[in-house]
């Protein structure tokens, strides 16, 4: 069993809007990630904003100001699961199916994170799973300003999976986070 967690809080600068809520064939990007999960024992949103209507709780960050990595240290602060799959809003791809197999991985893992590597070589940090255990790091590198989400899993380790593996099994689609509106198929 595991918790799952959608990062929902960043501004969508380059979006133009409110990326989370945009309709996207028929229901905002949110909810398709939100679907992802629906595997997960427990799913909510980490937002600084109220994101009514999905029928999860939502919580703001409990350390705001270190972006991305705030939203990951309170997903793990109030996952009630020791494994904990957070996801960026804006990755429509993802499927129940991707998160079963990244949690198979997790069974065997030596790390406390489970991340998937793009086609392009870059680890995936938002649509990754993380163990309750980075708690303590993601905590000290936002009192110290660190806020880059890769340093987790350069000072903790990660169990990286093969971007060959996640596109044989998902297709490429599974890594588009949409940015702009101009890259969603």
């Amino acid at each position: 069993m595991y918790s799952g967690a959608v990062l929902a809080g960043g501004r969508s600068r380059r979006f133009g809007e409110d990326k989370a809520l945009y309709p996207y064939r028929g229901k905002p990007l949110l909810a398709w990630v939100l679907e992802s999960l629906e595997g997960a024992a427990e799913r909510f949103i980490v937002a600084g904003r109220p994101y009514e209507g999905f029928g999860v709780p939502v919580y703001p960050d409990l350390l705001p100001g270190a972006d991305s990595l705030s939203g990951l240290h309170t997903a793990l602060a109030r996952a009630q699961h020791p494994w904990v799959a957070v996801a960026a809003c804006d990755l429509p791809f993802l499927s129940r199916a991707y998160w079963d197999f990244l949690f198979e991985k997790t069974q065997a893992s030596p790390y406390p994170v489970v991340v998937a590597v793009s086609p392009e070589g870059h680890l995936e940090p938002l649509m990754a799973f993380y163990h309750k255990d980075c708690l303590p790091q993601v905590e000290r590198q936002i009192r110290e300003g660190d806020f880059l989400l890769r340093r987790v899993m350069e000072v903790l380790g990660a169990t990286r999976v093969a971007a060959g593996e996640v596109v044989e099994r998902f297709g490429p689609r599974v890594f588009l986070n949409a940015n702009r509106k101009e890259e969603l198929p």
